[in-house]
């Protein structure tokens, strides 16, 4: 499938790190470095605008090596851009850790994928279908 973008950042567009990545890197386009401190969310600028198909979406996601060496995650995960989106993709990074993290220009901070979904339209009834389950949510098949 192929995806209109436009590309004001001074990097490549965003590429697969290995043939069977699922997620694209996306790389902060800043001017100078943003210190995150612990606990602090900021909205950090990709240069990227995308025109997805109608009935696709983008999910922003937290790339795991941020997550687990830095605390380092999204505000919004995942984020969705939808397809009639046409502003600059924006990440809302936030430093879940004890430390303060300095993002860099041109540091890869989250991972895009693109999905297909469908739109559903109510059928209001009066009752739901039995099924064995039920309502049991939250942990009732044990832990």
């Amino acid at each position: 499938m192929k995806i209109k973008i436009v590309n004001k950042s001074k990097y490549p567009l965003p590429e697969y790190e290995t043939p069977h990545s699922a997620g694209l890197d996306i790389r902060a386009n800043i001017d100078e470095p943003i210190i995150l401190e612990r606990g602090e969310r900021t909205l950090v600028p990709t240069g990227l605008f995308i025109e997805l198909p109608v009935g696709y979406e983008a999910q922003i996601r937290p790339r795991s090596g941020l997550a687990i060496k830095y605390g380092i995650s999204l505000v919004n995960s995942p984020g969705t851009i939808d397809s009639d989106y046409r502003g600059e993709i924006r990440i809302i990074v936030i430093n879940h850790s004890k430390k303060s993290f300095k993002i860099i220009d041109g540091e890869r901070i989250c991972q895009m994928i693109v999905s297909k979904y469908e739109q559903v339209e109510w059928d209001e009834v009066k009752k739901l279908d039995q099924t064995i389950r039920g309502n049991g949510g939250f942990g009732h098949t044990g832990v």
